[in-house]
């Protein structure tokens, strides 16, 4: 009865990806956004100035600055792996462009793997990361976040529920990078107490 009943759960789940999928990509379709989301899903586009940021985080930043540039590496590093190389082989899922009819797409259609989004979980454990950090960019990280998530299925190469999950995906990572980050500082500090020659207090 399990079986049968999970079965039937996730034959209804993807009914409903695959509904809010055309909503996306053919109910929103207009002029504007087939330029914008095009420009938006290109990861190309995002390097130079990503790579300039993280430049100035280690240059200009402070040691504030040079900790945050450290901990996008490991956030970017860890997502990327999880999501590319384990949970995408894993699942095996097909993308909407090579398995449903009247895709409007507006990018290349690889044959990679589709569950979860990658640009969706790489892109929010980043926008994590920097709101958490530097709170007064959140009104612009995590709009900007959404925006890329939704580019994904607007250009036909992603279904809603990947890039759900990749965001929820994304989010973790860096929770799970800044808990390990805070674990190891209260760690140092304790050690630091502890060595021979460090005094409590005022004697």
């Amino acid at each position: 009865m399990l079986p049968i009943t999970l079965s039937l759960f996730l034959e209804i789940l993807t009914r409903w990806d695959v509904a809010l999928f055309y909503l996306v990509n053919n109910g929103t379709h207009n002029r504007l956004f087939d330029v914008v989301m095009p420009f938006l899903t290109e990861i190309d586009n995002w390097r130079i100035p990503l790579a300039v940021i993280w430049v100035g985080l280690l240059i200009f930043g402070g040691k504030k600055g040079r900790i945050v540039a450290l901990l996008a590496g490991v956030c970017l590093a860890l997502s990327d792996q999880l999501s590319s190389s384990v949970l995408k082989p894993y699942f095996a899922r097909t993308r909407p462009c090579n398995v449903l009819e009247n895709v409007h797409l507006l990018v290349h259609c690889t044959k990679a793997f589709s569950f979860p989004s990658s640009h969706a979980t790489n892109i929010f454990a980043q926008a994590t990361l920097f709101a958490y950090t530097y709170r007064k960019l959140t009104p612009v990280l995590i709009p900007l976040a959404f925006l890329v998530g939704y580019s994904r299925v607007y250009v036909g190469v992603h279904f809603p529920f990947d890039v759900l999950f990749g965001a929820v995906l994304g989010v973790t990572c860096t929770a799970v990078v800044l808990l390990l980050k805070s674990q190891a500082v209260r760690l140092i500090r304790h050690i630091k107490m502890k060595s021979p020659g460090v005094t409590k207090g005022t004697e």
